[in-house]
């Protein structure tokens, strides 16, 4: 229930102490996972004094429990052992410090910390965090590497003068941190995420030496490995040697098998690269140079040919065939010319020998009415009627003075 309290009406610290201890005395016991960071036995006292602390996040709490209980894990059990404890919380009301009473601790054994990573692995493998499609290329030359590793470190040494040998001009962002221990995880998570906002840096390296199965924990830490999930950054993972497989290497972009691998696969060399130029360079001279010699010969064979040797002859034999077209064309039109004058003359013959013209300049004459029909026999007119003759010369008036006679 919610205390009433106000600046005008508060309660002392002892009384909040009180109310806290309280709250906590009603929290029954629980199994509590963690790793022991500090370890205190003094001689002749009758409790071990521990610092418990979480492997994934910066936080820890007191533990407290009697030498007998300890004393039954006391050889397998030491400064960065993973533990489980079965403890009640308490409340210390004069300092105001929260602390647990174990009254059982176990050791977390290799086979039950393999059985838990490959639980992990499962669960994150079917998030689809190691999926390939979600591999990114390393660049071909990076010109700043991040590299994550341990302090004066024989994986640090390892990267950096391997990559200097290979591409001196590379330049390194290195960050020293813990790679074992209860700060391992959080400090590494740190590094890496602010190695992957830096903007120069084109890759990350995330390096350390061999070790047990202990030691490369932090590496296999959930937390870990979906920081390194989200980076935009290529992370290559060098962890151990070539039997060690932390989960980190199954997030990673590039897996190497040790720090002086990372560095090999990361930065070209020098020397390589200047020879594989030098090799592509005469490469492309010979292609250029066989297309060259090969267009030449075909330039020449094109130029040795007769009509390339004399261009004209082409033109003047063509020359010779218009004027040999032109001509029979000539004779043809003349041909065609005459034989159609021949045919006009005879129809103009036929058509002037058919002609009313002629018939009437052989004495013909033609009678015609007023309305200008033509007679065509004698029962068409009548006595005494007037009709129009047309004859070669011209026309006149005639007068019908007789009877018709029709003809014999």
């Amino acid at each position: 229930m919610a205390l009433s309290t106000s600046a005008d009406t508060p309660i002392p610290v002892g009384e909040v102490s009180r109310l806290i201890g309280g709250w906590v005395d009603r929290l029954g016991a629980v199994w509590v996972e963690g790793q022991i960071t500090q370890l205190s036995r003094r001689p002749g006292a009758g409790v071990v004094f521990l610092t418990l602390r979480d492997p994934s996040h910066d936080v820890s709490i007191s533990v407290t429990c009697f030498r007998a209980v300890f004393d039954q894990i006391a050889d397998v059990v030491g400064e960065g052992a993973r533990v489980v404890l079965f403890a009640k919380p308490e409340w210390y009301g004069p300092r105001g410090q929260l602390s647990l009473r174990a009254t059982e601790i176990r050791p977390v054994g290799v086979g039950e910390l393999l059985a838990r990573l490959e639980h992990l692995k499962k669960t994150l493998a079917a998030e689809g965090l190691f999926a390939l499609d979600r591999k990114r290329p390393l660049p071909f030359l990076p010109q700043c590497i991040g590299l994550v590793t341990g302090r004066a470190s024989a994986a640090e040494r390892d990267v950096l003068e391997n990559a200097r040998l290979r591409w001196p001009a590379v330049r390194f962002e290195v960050r020293n941190v813990p790679v074992q221990g209860a700060q391992a995880v959080p400090r590494v998570v740190e590094a890496v995420r602010e190695l992957d906002a830096h903007a120069e840096v084109d890759v990350i390296i995330v390096a350390r030496g061999g070790g047990s199965v202990e030691d490369l924990l932090p590496f296999s830490d959930e937390q870990l490995v979906r920081a390194v999930a989200a980076c935009v950054t290529p992370v290559v993972s060098a962890i151990g040697h070539e039997p060690d497989s932390p989960l980190l290497d199954l997030v990673a972009d590039l897996r190497a098998s040790t720090p002086t691998d990372a560095a090999k696969r990361v930065v070209p060399d020098v020397g390589e690269e200047l020879t594989r130029v030098e090799h592509l360079g005469l490469r492309a001279l010979r292609v250029v140079t066989g297309l060259l010699d090969r267009e030449q010969r075909g330039l020449d064979a094109a130029l040795s040919r007769p009509s390339m040797a004399r261009p004209h002859t082409m033109v003047e034999h063509r020359e010779e065939q218009v004027e040999a077209l032109l001509d029979r064309s000539r004779r043809t039109l003349r041909h065609l010319l005459d034989r159609a004058d021949g045919e006009l003359e005879h129809t103009r013959a036929r058509v002037v020998a058919l002609s009313p013209a002629a018939t009437l300049q052989r004495g013909y004459a033609v009678l015609q009415r007023e309305d200008g029909s033509v007679v065509r026999g004698p029962d068409e007119v009548a006595a005494d009627e007037e009709l129009r003759a047309r004859v070669s010369g011209g026309a006149f008036l005639v007068k019908v003075t007789g009877p018709v006679v029709p003809p014999n």
